[in-house]
């Protein structure tokens, strides 16, 4: 029988620091499937970093024309993880406060909780999950910064340095 994994969320944002706000939301579900969604902006966000549009190559412009409302976001996100209580995050800190203001802005509570990813893992985990993730990336050609691969990453990272350890002996 193979193990369940971790249920992870991961966003993407306008930036980062005071005025960032998220502009997409990805999930990697326990089976391994994973989906996104692009955030449309609402008028009151308007800080947008050009150093994050590099890293994650989605524009304004975009985000506007093919992005889902608010609202509609948070619905989803309720939807996908009523059932299952929490999801994690391996950038707890930001990776909640973006999810805060998408729920606040939606006028909805979530109907779960984000938990730090690094709490499911062991000492050995942590100390190959670099290596482990980087190799990943490579092999794979995982394109980064885009929420659901993003998700998906981390999920399969948890799931390889589980093995290597398990493999190990450790």
């Amino acid at each position: 029988m193979s193990e369940t994994l971790p249920t992870v969320l991961d966003i993407e944002a306008s930036g980062f620091g005071r005025g960032s706000y998220p502009i997409e939301v990805g999930i990697a579900r326990a089976d391994g499937s994973c989906c996104a969604f692009l955030i449309q902006p609402l008028e009151e966000w308007t800080h947008w970093d050009p150093k994050a549009e590099l890293l994650h190559g989605i524009s304004r412009d975009r985000l506007i024309q093919e992005g889902y409302p608010v609202r509609q976001v948070a619905h989803w996100l309720n939807d996908e993880l009523r059932e299952l209580g929490k999801a994690y995050s391996d950038s707890w800190g930001y990776d909640n406060t973006w999810l805060s203001l998408l729920f606040h802005h939606a006028g909805m509570l979530p109907r779960f909780r984000l938990e730090a990813l690094r709490i499911l893992l062991s000492e050995e985990q942590q100390a190959v999950w670099s290596d482990t993730k980087e190799a990943l990336i490579a092999e794979q050609g995982i394109h980064r910064h885009r929420a659901g691969e993003d998700a998906r990453l981390l999920q399969l990272t948890y799931q390889h340095t589980r093995k290597l350890i398990k493999h190990s002996g450790r």
